[in-house]
């Protein structure tokens, strides 16, 4: 089986071909081009040096997000429309997920994060048992110690290993001390993130999860500045 890989959630996104589950090839974003003009080329590139067509594919997988507003919503459209060209299913994977099942230590607690700009990280919590990881209520967007303070009253005693492509993040945040005398391990996870995002589209496609264009959907997690603008109290009294 097939899969192509898309992650476009911010600027260290990239592409992945993967069977079976098994790495193919990849590609990193390593330019500032933008996605909008950068990803159809970089998906061709990828797919001849491979020896495949686009056609070929079994199956489509997006990081979902959370990310950029733009550069998500450019990997789901872009999927979305091999999805209806080709008659082929998609899958939408959490990025922070993706960032959690590369920990490599046996706790049963997992908060991965990353980089949210504005003083804030992305985040979530997840349990990991035999059966694999199970998010602990929503992903958030929140300040790194509010983040600290959460996954610690979800853990309670229990230690947690921590990943992210952004460690400092969270390490430079004086709660992070707390965790540190726990004895929490935290891990640096390396972009591009492709890859794990397509492993894991390939299990929710074995688990029977696939989807089609018209339900794949978007978890920008944070509302973007043109909805927060138009929602502000400003912005209400001035049309009032």
């Amino acid at each position: 089986m097939l899969l192509l890989a898309v992650d476009t959630c911010d600027s260290r996104g990239g592409l992945a071909i993967l069977r079976d589950g098994d790495l193919l090839a990849q590609k990193g974003h390593d330019t500032g081009e933008d996605y909008s003009s950068w990803l159809i080329p970089a998906c061709q590139e990828l797919l001849t040096s491979a020896g495949l067509r686009i056609g070929e594919m079994d199956a489509y997988v997006a990081a979902s997000g959370p990310g950029s507003f733009t550069g998500v919503r450019v990997g789901l459209t872009t999927v979305k429309a091999w999805s209806e060209v080709f008659g082929k299913p998609v899958l939408g994977i959490s990025r922070l997920e993706a960032i959690a099942s590369q920990v490599s230590e046996p706790t049963s607690y997992v908060a991965s994060f990353f980089d949210a700009r504005r003083r804030q990280v992305f985040g979530a919590v997840y349990h990991r048992s035999a059966a694999g990881l199970r998010r602990i209520q929503d992903e958030m967007v929140i300040a790194p110690g509010g983040f600290i303070e959460w996954v610690a009253s979800e853990a309670g005693a229990e230690s947690v290993s921590w990943a992210s492509l952004d460690l400092d993040a969270v390490r430079a945040d004086p709660a992070w001390k707390s965790r540190t005398d726990r004895g929490d391990f935290i891990q640096e996870v390396s972009p591009p993130l492709a890859p794990a995002i397509g492993r894991l589209g390939f299990a929710q496609y074995l688990a029977g999860r696939a989807t089609d264009a018209l339900q794949l959907d978007a978890n920008y997690v944070r509302r973007s500045d043109a909805e927060l603008l138009w929602k502000s109290p400003a912005r209400r009294t001035s049309h009032a």
